[in-house]
């Protein structure tokens, strides 16, 4: 495996790292992220223009990268900056696009890639627990389409979104993979209604109730009954984005802790000098490096691996940046002291995100469950 990037990505990163440090500074991400619109519309619009968005999907599909080791690029520079812009959903639907749409709901991508339309997922439900099967809102088929009933759950942008892939049960009982199927929704449909609010790490989500939606035949995405094995793929892009994301951040967390422990004294000498601290920060830097691994790993695996293998890799990578994550957070957080939990540290806010990553598509506990499955059934 070839660890080096290619040309075209180190500058896709350097001009992202540097678009994101001149613009995204902590005081204005912050400032941005727990604000009213939980992001800025206008930097997401210069996000796109700058291929950010188009540098996760293939060429024939509209965009100009698409690979795993794009996708983790563009990601890990967001984790940099703690990006609060939702690149998130615009990946998973756009891969829901591409591996299920028709060619003409694959023309939606196009506005996707152009920062046009905001795109959510809406499929965890109140009471889900991160399982892909759990599927209780469902789709009744009329003579002109599909009337979509039920809840869903802590849906990312879903309050601004106006484009959702929503899951919904045509057939089966509510655990049942077979019989789920997507759906392509309006963000303004009649009969939908949304509470929107701040999430803990900045950004915004919101809870969605379908009341007797009216959907148009071609709403579907994929065939009928068959959306759990898209739902599988797509969830394997955002496992790599949410590692990739969290590495960036711990690699800032990681790099600020060890400025502090070079500067900050105590007794006449940097506390960095301690053995005690010394140990500690070591422990840290090798769990890092190991993130970076699992990293590069589930990179390889979105383009070459399939089936179980692509699975197990994947869960490896959410499974490693979990708990490295909340190590990573409590560790620097420690290590600064008491100024470690102030709100003007950026590196509270790096902590937080961090926590937050770990329940996003699954934590750290349902991806090791989900690992040791494949491994028996392998």
């Amino acid at each position: 495996m070839n660890f080096t990037h290619t040309e075209d990505r180190r500058m896709l990163a350097d001009s992202l790292n540097r678009f994101i440090s001149e613009q995204y500074g902590i005081e204005h991400r912050n400032q941005l992220a727990y604000g009213a619109e939980g992001h800025s519309p206008e930097l997401y619009a210069q996000f796109a223009e700058l291929g950010t968005i188009g540098a996760l999907f293939p060429e024939e599909a509209g965009g100009f990268g698409g690979s795993g080791f794009d996708i983790s690029v563009v990601f890990e520079a967001l984790g940099r900056g703690l990006v609060a812009e939702p690149l998130l959903g615009a990946l998973v639907v756009g891969q829901a696009l591409i591996a299920a749409g028709t060619e003409a709901q694959k023309q939606k991508l196009d506005d996707i890639i152009a920062g046009g339309v905001m795109a959510a997922l809406a499929h965890d439900e109140p009471g889900s627990h991160y399982e892909l099967n759990n599927v209780g809102a469902t789709a009744a088929k009329t003579a002109t389409g599909w009337v979509l009933s039920g809840a869903k759950s802590v849906v990312a942008f879903g309050e601004k979104a106006e484009l959702l892939l929503v899951s919904a049960r045509t057939a089966g009982a509510q655990f049942d993979e077979a019989g789920i199927s997507l759906f392509l929704v309006d963000g303004n449909a009649a009969g939908l209604a949304k509470r929107g609010y701040s999430r803990m790490e900045g950004g915004r989500a919101a809870e969605l109730t379908f009341d007797n939606v009216q959907l148009s035949a071609d709403a579907l995405l994929g065939a009928e009954g068959q959306g759990y094995a898209v739902l599988e793929h797509v969830q394997g892009f955002a496992l790599l984005a949410l590692a990739a994301e969290a590495l960036g951040a711990m690699d800032v967390a990681k790099q600020h802790t060890l400025e502090y422990l070079q500067t900050r004294k105590q007794f006449g000498v940097a506390i960095g000098t301690f053995q005690a601290l010394q140990h500690r920060m070591a422990d840290l830097l090798l769990e890092v490096e190991q993130v970076r691994s699992t990293v590069v790993n589930a990179a390889d695996a979105i383009d070459n691996a399939e089936g179980v293998e692509r699975a197990k890799m994947l869960s490896a990578a959410k499974y490693t940046v979990g708990y490295v994550g909340a190590m990573v957070a409590e560790e620097c957080i420690q290590m600064h002291g008491g100024i470690g939990m102030t709100w003007e540290l950026p590196l509270a806010h790096y902590a937080k995100r961090l926590v937050m990553i770990d329940h996003q598509f699954g934590d750290e506990d349902h991806h090791l469950a989900h690992f040791m499955a494949l491994s028996q059934s392998a």
